[in-house]
C-alpha cells in the first residue's frame, strides 16, 4: 500500500519540489527556535517573545488577500523563487546582527529593534510564501494524487519542523547563535537552487476572466471560501484552536523557569510535538483515513486541546515532553484532513486566492496565538496561561461541534 502511494515520487519535478521544501521548512524552523531563545535571553521577557507573533501578522494579515490575487495572476514558480531569495537575505540581516552584537553588547536595545524590523520584513515575505507553496501542488501532479502528494507536503513540514525543532536547540547549546544563523542561510538557498529546477507555473486565469479591480477579484475568492461551509469551518477551527492552545512561543520560557533545563531540554520540548506529528504520518501513510473525516477533525482537535490542559500541569521534562507528543499525533490528523479540503474543494482558477486566504487563517492563528500566549503568561504566568489557552480550546471544540453539521459529516 505505500509503495502504491508513494508513486507521486515517479514524477522528477515533485521530488525536486518537495526536497526544496523540506530545505526551507527545516531552516524556517530553526530560525522560529533560535528567535525565540535568542530574544528571551536579550530581554528575559516572555512578553518579547510575544512581540514576534505581532511583528509577523501584521504584514500576514495586511498581505494574504492581495498574495492569493498575485499568485493566480502570475508565474507561480517566479513568485516562490523571490519570497525564498529575499527571506534568505532577511536571515542574512539576522546574522549580522548577531556578529554585531558580540562585538558591541552594549546596543542591546537597537538590536531588539533591528530584529523586529526584520521579522516584519519576513512577515511580508511569508505572507507570499505559504499560498505559493501550496498552490504549486496541483501544477506537479495529477489531480487523482493529490491526496497523497498532501499528505507527503505534510510529512515534508513535519519531518522538517523536527530536525529544524531539535537542532536549532542543539546549535545553539554547542555551536552558538552565529553559526546556527550562518546554517539557516545554507539551507535557505540550498532550497532555493532545488526549486531553481521547477519548470514555470503560468497562472491558471485568463486575464479575461478577472475583473478590472483587484479588490474584486479578490472579494471573489472570499465569497467562495464564504459558501463553501465545510472549508470555512475547517479554517475558522484551526484558527481559534491553535490561536488558543499553541504553547510554542513560550517553551523557552517554560523550559529556564518552570522545568529548570537548559538548551538541550529546549530542544527536546520543541521536538516532543513533531516527533509525534512525524508517528502519525507514518501511519496515515500506511492506513490513510477514508471515512468519517469530519467527525475525526473534531476528535483530534479536542485531544489537542486535553493534551495542552494536561502539559500546564507538569513540572517534569518527561512528562511535559509525552503530553506534546500526543498533541502532536493529533494535531497531525487535523492538518491532514484540513489541508486535503483545501486542495480538493479549490478549483484551479482560485486556488492562488483561496490558499492565500487558507494562509491568513493559518498565519493569523500561529503569530497571533504567540502574541497571545505572551500576553497571558505575562498577566498569568506560564503555566496558567496555558492551562487558559487548552479550556478555551475545548470550548472552541464543543461550539464548532454544534455549530457545523456540514463539516461534522465530510467525507471524502
Amino acid at each position: 500500500m505505500i509503495f502504491k502511494r508513494s508513486s507521486v515520487f515517479n514524477l522528477p519535478e515533485f521530488t525536486d519540489f518537495i526536497s526544496g521544501r523540506l530545505l526551507f521548512v527545516v531552516g524556517l524552523r530553526m530560525l522560529t527556535t533560535v528567535l525565540g531563545w535568542w530574544l528571551y535571553e536579550i530581554t528575559n521577557s516572555v512578553f518579547c517573545i510575544g512581540l514576534i507573533g505581532l511583528a509577523e501578522v501584521i504584514p500576514s494579515i495586511g498581505l494574504s488577500l492581495h498574495a492569493g490575487y498575485i499568485i493566480d495572476l502570475y508565474d507561480k514558480r517566479k513568485i516562490l523563487l523571490r519570497c525564498v531569495f529575499m527571506f534568505g537575505l532577511c536571515v542574512c540581516s539576522l546574522l549580522f546582527l548577531s556578529i554585531f552584537l558580540l562585538q558591541h553588547p552594549h546596543y542591546k536595545t537597537q538590536i531588539v529593534v533591528g530584529i523586529y524590523f526584520i521579522i516584519f520584513l519576513i512577515g511580508c515575505v511569508r505572507a507570499f510564501l505559504a499560498p505559493a507553496f501550496n498552490a504549486m501542488m496541483p501544477n506537479i501532479v495529477n489531480k487523482n494524487l493529490i491526496p497523497t502528494a498532501t499528505t507527503w507536503s505534510s510529512a515534508t513540514w513535519l519531518f522538517g519542523s523536527i530536525f529544524g525543532h531539535a537542532s536549532a536547540g542543539f546549535a545553539i547549546a554547542y555551536l552558538g547563535l552565529t553559526v546556527s544563523f550562518f546554517i539557516i542561510v545554507t539551507l535557505i538557498f540550498s532550497s532555493f537552487f532545488l526549486l531553481y529546477l521547477l519548470l514555470p507555473k503560468p497562472c491558471a486565469v485568463e486575464k479575461s476572466q478577472l475583473k478590472n479591480n483587484s479588490w474584486d477579484n479578490i472579494k471573489d475568492g472570499i465569497r467562495y471560501v464564504i459558501s463553501n461551509k465545510v472549508m470555512l469551518g475547517a479554517l475558522s477551527l484551526d484558527l481559534f484552536a491553535v490561536f488558543f492552545g499553541g504553547v510554542v512561543a513560550i517553551i523557552p520560557a517554560i523550559a529556564k523557569d518552570v522545568l529548570k533545563v537548559g538548551p538541550e531540554g529546549f530542544a527536546w520540548l520543541n521536538m516532543a510535538a513533531d516527533v509525534g506529528s512525524a508517528a502519525m504520518l507514518a501511519v496515515l501513510m500506511i492506513f490513510p483515513i477514508s471515512k468519517k473525516q469530519g467527525l475525526i477533525l473534531f476528535l483530534t482537535v479536542a485531544v489537542f486541546g486535553l493534551s495542552i490542559v494536561l502539559f500546564s500541569y507538569s513540572n517534569s521534562l518527561i512528562f511535559s515532553c509525552i503530553i506534546l507528543f500526543v498533541s502532536g499525533l493529533a494535531n497531525t490528523v487535523n492538518s491532514v484532513i484540513r489541508g486535503t479540503i483545501m486542495q480538493i474543494k479549490t478549483p484551479d482558477n482560485m486556488r492562488g486566492r483561496v490558499m492565500g486566504i487558507n494562509s491568513l487563517f493559518t498565519n493569523s492563528s500561529n503569530e497571533l496565538g504567540k502574541l497571545e500566549s505572551g500576553i497571558a503568561a505575562h498577566f498569568l504566568g506560564a503555566m496558567p496561561s496555558v492551562l487558559f489557552g487548552g479550556i478555551m480550546t475545548l470550548v472552541i471544540v464543543s461550539i464548532s461541534f454544534m455549530k457545523s453539521p456540514s463539516l461534522r459529516k465530510l467525507e471524502y
